[in-house]
């Protein structure tokens, strides 16, 4: 399940920063690189209740969502100065060639970690708090008919993630959707900036 595949690949970054951090890196990359196991671990701690293996929680769902607000925007890319690459760190250099993208997805993770914590009062739509027939269709939000659509939000012209920064939602529409639904689209911004800025290991 795409879902579950986005959860587990975070939470994995998360640990592979922490062996890393702890394999000689030190000042600003060390910095990051904690902010990063940070996240995954708020991702490893919510995991359980999006799979269904743990029962919904809103206070867990609020940390996790202020552990993202902590580590995104500007706390994000002030860790990455021009000539911080290079073992052990793990972020490629076009980082720093494509530094606008950048910038826009740590400013997103902040502005979705804000309306995450907004949504977890209101329950999972395809149960917890809020049951079925939910604006979710009783589907989880990466599902095929979800609100999202078909394609990835992170595409190019895809509206919530695309080329247009005046298409993207607020906090405050995030903050109305059912807490998973708002999870999912906090995760997939991780998603897409580990997938393009982030070195894969060997």
């Amino acid at each position: 399940m795409k879902r579950t595949t986005i959860l587990a690949a975070i939470a994995v970054t998360g640990t592979a920063a922490a062996a890393l951090a702890h394999s000689g890196a030190t000042g600003i990359v060390k910095e990051r690189m904690e902010a990063m196991k940070a996240m995954g671990n708020a991702v490893k701690t919510v995991t359980p209740m999006m799979q269904g293996e743990a029962e919904y929680d809103a206070d867990v769902m609020r940390d996790a969502a202020r552990t993202f607000q902590e580590h995104s925007g500007e706390a994000l890319t002030e860790l990455f100065p021009e000539g911080s690459d290079g073992a052990p760190s793990e972020a490629k250099d076009v980082i720093w060639s494509d530094w606008e993208r950048f910038e826009e997805l740590a400013r997103l993770l902040d502005v979705y970690g804000e309306g995450l914590e907004g949504a977890a009062g209101n329950g999972m739509a395809g149960g917890g708090n809020m049951g079925a027939g939910s604006m979710m269709g009783g589907s989880s939000g990466m599902g095929s008919g979800s609100m999202m659509g078909s394609g990835s939000m992170m595409g190019s012209g895809s509206g919530m993630m695309g080329d247009d920064a005046s298409d993207m939602m607020s906090a405050e529409d995030i903050a109305e959707m059912p807490a998973d639904a708002a999870f999912n689209m906090t995760t997939q911004v991780c998603s897409a900036c580990h997938s393009r800025f982030r070195a894969e290991d060997d």
